[in-house]
């Protein structure tokens, strides 16, 4: 009898595995403790719709009106919104097939190279570990719209505080594991998803003069014409593309979370179409509002980054219109966004080194899981992680604190782009064993065209982002300036050549005829699985136009 394909493909592994005996990591649950499979639906749409919304949409828009202006604004938030709605229909049509742990990493190694895995890896966890300790800082500064409210630079309550109050309810919340994650989520997504509508609403009646303690009156399109719809050239417009991709970070932690969710294959699909939604609603509607009710040449506007909510576009949308409550009110919702936001990175943090560590490429000992399904040996690290926030608090502390974010400012494009080009890769090895699209739990919207898109917007948005780091907005070239912008580049070459030298390693790319395709599926049954699909077809077949549409959609 010869050799199984699944055999075939577990025996390829063990001679790509950095650690020779390391078995493959098919399943997360396989093996004793493993993580828990508790995500219900409603969890995963909320983490896809609202999951990341944070200061990077609430404050950091504001530095990019008043570099971009308002035109460049929603031109490249549309731009990386069509590159995030193409990378996660990628990502949710693999991850609905293999709801493994540390899905991106893992797509990466299965389908394009064991190295760039492993950069990616390790390139992803890096990211959420040192965003964490800036959302708590950011969340701390945050309360001093109401401890400092005359911009002292001496709130009556010290920064510090705040910082331990955040991270002791990050850690509180971390106790409760992965149910624990999902409820917050769900809970503060809700709040952010209620508040943006909100601002619309409200963004709406300012721009037609509707509000009576707002002088200005009827506004329409009048910031578009003076000061302008463009600022700074091309420069302004390429600058806005990392604000951007910062704020769109972690639309996809719906993949990481497929493993640990009840019913990928159901639950996964119905919260990829929601990105759709949450890029046109709460982004692209919301910020060309934004563009029209706040004028782009506010001095203020150039203060707005990080935990300066005072700065915010949306908090001074509120008091442009002479509005008295609101700007409290939307700053708390920022302050418990920027939360939701570092329980997002202590969730991606710890399952991806986790994951990493499981296939040998990390320490053994964070792989470990409790009876309860919590990494705890990566999660007390990653808490640790946070502890980073109380260097702001040195005299140096935000120089130090400028170069560790700039590990992960281009972090979010080669996760990406990675996502896509493992997609098309996988499509290849799909057709090469004789299967369609058609046996499939999901498959992604655009094809592989929508990744070959995808692939093709995350590259020139690096290219567009090391124009503007070689050449910054009113300066000259400045290596200082470039590697601030940039040094995330050489962090992930620099992993990848390592593993490549370390393992000795020299081939470049996998061989997809070596790729059992069914390993890592949760589906033991493959027959009644395309039985299952079949009859659901059928039946989706009889629905009318509008109910297909809606289904396509939602």
């Amino acid at each position: 009898m010869g050799v199984s394909d699944s055999e075939k493909y577990a025996s390829d592994l063990d001679n790509q595995s950095p650690i020779g005996g390391t078995p493959p990591i098919g399943d997360i649950e396989l093996g004793e403790g493993g993580l828990k499979r508790s995500l219900k639906g409603r969890h995963m749409q909320m983490i896809a719709i609202g999951g990341s919304i944070g200061a990077g949409l609430f404050v950091g828009s504001g530095s990019a009106l008043s570099s971009g202006g308002p035109a460049s604004l929603v031109i490249d938030f549309i731009i990386i919104g069509v590159m995030l709605l193409l990378t996660v229909n990628a990502l949710g049509e693999l991850a609905a097939l293999y709801p493994v742990a540390g899905s991106f990493y893992n797509y990466s190694i299965r389908f394009i190279d064991p190295a760039w895995g492993f950069a990616m890896g390790w390139n992803y966890a890096m990211n959420w570990l040192i965003v964490l300790p800036f959302e708590l800082t950011t969340a701390g500064i945050t309360i001093a719209f109401w401890t400092d409210p005359n911009n002292t630079g001496t709130p009556s309550i010290n920064v510090g505080v705040w910082i331990t109050i955040f991270l002791l309810s990050v850690v509180v919340v971390n106790i409760f594991g992965v149910r624990g994650y999902g409820e917050v989520e769900f809970a503060l997504g809700l709040i952010k998803v209620t508040a943006i509508i909100g601002f619309i609403l409200l963004g709406v009646i300012i721009d037609c003069g509707g509000v009576p303690t707002d002088n200005r009156g009827y506004i329409g399109a009048h910031y578009w014409h003076e000061p302008g719809a463009f600022r700074n050239g091309f420069k302004g417009f390429c600058s806005v593309f990392v604000t951007a991709s910062f704020a769109f970070g972690g639309t996809e932690l719906v993949g990481l979370a497929a493993a640990e969710a009840a019913n990928p294959r159901k639950t996964i699909p119905k919260a990829t179409k929601q990105v759709f939604w949450r890029i046109t609603l709460f982004y692209v509607i919301s910020l060309f509002l934004l563009g029209l009710i706040v004028p782009s040449d506010n001095e203020n506007l150039s203060q707005a980054s990080g935990g300066n909510t005072r700065y915010s576009p949306f908090v001074l949308s509120f008091q442009l219109a002479g509005i008295k409550a609101l700007p409290s009110i939307f700053n708390a919702v920022i302050t418990l966004s920027v939360l939701s936001v570092a329980n997002s990175c202590t969730f991606a943090a710890t399952r991806t080194v986790q994951a990493l560590c499981a296939r040998g490429m990390g320490p053994a000992i964070g792989a470990r899981v409790d009876s309860k399904g919590r990494p705890y040996v990566v999660l007390i690290v990653t808490l640790l992680f946070g502890c980073l926030a109380y260097i702001n608090e040195a005299s140096t502390g935000s120089t130090i604190f400028t170069w560790l974010l700039s590990i992960s400012g281009l972090s979010n494009f080669f996760t990406w782009g990675s996502i896509c080009f493992a997609h098309i890769r996988f499509r290849k090895a799909w057709a090469m064993n004789g299967r369609t699209t058609d046996d499939l739990p999901f498959a992604a919207m655009f094809g592989t065209i929508g990744s070959w898109i995808g692939l093709g917007l995350n590259i020139l948005c690096l290219i567009a982002q090391f124009y503007v780091a070689l050449f910054p907005i009113g300066g000259k070239p400045n290596a200082e300036a470039f590697f601030e912008s940039y040094l995330a580049a050489p962090v992930v070459i620099l992993f990848f050549v390592g593993y490549k030298l370390y393992y000795r390693q020299w081939s470049l790319g996998v061989n997809l005829s070596d790729i059992s395709i069914d390993e890592g599926r949760r589906e033991v049954d493959l027959d009644a699985f395309r039985a299952e699909l079949e009859a659901e077809r059928a039946e989706k077949a009889t629905w009318p136009w509008w109910k297909r549409t809606w289904d396509f959609w939602m």
